[in-house]
């Protein structure tokens, strides 16, 4: 069974990390940053995600932000393609920029919201690219000097953090400074990179027969929270887990879907793999990733060699596909 697409629900909230290659820069520039804030909004204004922290180091960067009308896993594909090829171009450099996939992990809002935010915005501090907090709170390339301007960036949700210190734009400015300035005296918690209640290793289907017996994976942790949010973020798991496994006992894999999409379009099946311009093609290109990686559970990398294009072409098709199903709603798979 091929990895499953990572946990994620309408409204959920994640703190995702992503690393450069072996911990080589990612960013070597201010204008290296203002390119990744730049495709953030857009990512961010396409998906309906919101995002209440953010901080850019040089070999990595944080983020913390709600799902919207699109999953995380949509953003994350819009922000990281475009983010690389413009580096590797600007750069004159080949091959891949992140380590591994970015890390995402569900977090319990009640519990962890504010204490996310200062982790995340003291990363500069404690990492001492900027001396104190007074410096922090000039540092242009974190959250927290939009939060203490007391003004959005448009992209950034300044209000949503500020209402939970006070009920003036003062007073709440002061409240918040002095959360974060609370927050010095500890080291980098590790707390904050995910709990310790479940592991992930290689999708959701593994975390749930972990659960089942008595093994122990050292691997990525998925969740931030306490049991009962455990077990309701398992139990969504579990259920999207069914949804595939339905499809797949009543017959839908690639071959069935590869002969549904051609039939669709008109077409036969070698002109979905063929390097044709036709606007049918690429049309069907589209909804053959967009079903193969959402409802089928395929991975991204099985389903570009499929079909023959890059991982920045399947992003662009699995988007080209979603819209196109969106708008004439074929209703292939349910």
């Amino acid at each position: 069974m091929p990895r499953q697409s990572r946990l994620d629900v309408p409204g959920a909230l994640h703190h995702i990390m992503v690393r450069g290659l072996d911990r080589k820069p990612i960013f070597q520039d201010d204008q290296d940053r203002q390119e990744f804030l730049t495709r953030l909004e857009k990512a961010l204004e396409r998906t309906g995600c919101k995002c209440y922290a953010w901080s850019l180091m040089s070999n990595h960067y944080h983020l913390l932000v709600r799902s919207g009308r699109e999953s995380i896993s949509t953003l994350m594909r819009r922000l990281q393609t475009g983010y690389a090829i413009y580096y590797n171009r600007r750069h004159r450099r080949t091959g891949y920029l992140y380590q591994n996939r970015y890390k995402s992990i569900l977090c319990q809002e009640e519990r962890y919201f504010l204490e996310l935010i200062r982790y995340i915005h003291l990363n500069p501090l404690k990492a001492k690219i900027v001396k104190d907090i007074g410096e922090l709170d000039r540092y242009k390339w974190s959250g927290h000097r939009q939060i203490m301007e007391g003004r959005s960036r448009g992209w950034q949700d300044v209000g949503e953090v500020l209402e939970r210190f006070g009920h003036s734009m003062n007073e709440a400015r002061r409240g918040y400074r002095q959360f974060v300035r609370d927050g010095l005296e500890s080291g980098m918690d590790e707390r904050w990179l995910g709990g310790g209640l479940v592991r992930s290793m290689g999708g959701w289907r593994q975390v749930l027969e972990v659960r089942k017996g008595s093994e122990r994976w050292r691997s990525d942790e998925r969740i931030l929270g306490d049991g009962e949010f455990v077990q309701r973020a398992l139990q969504q798991a579990n259920e999207k887990l069914d949804q595939v496994d339905e499809r797949r006992r009543n017959g839908w894999n690639i071959e069935r879907l590869k002969e549904a999409v051609a039939k669709l379009f008109g077409i036969r099946e070698a002109e979905i793999f063929g390097k044709s311009r036709f606007r049918e093609s690429a049309m069907a290109k589209g909804v053959l990733a967009y079903y193969a990686y959402e409802k089928l559970g395929e991975q991204g990398a099985s389903i570009a060699r499929l079909l023959g294009i890059s991982r920045p072409a399947l992003t662009k098709a699995v988007l080209r596909g979603k819209q196109f199903i969106e708008k004439n709603d074929p209703k292939l798979i349910s």
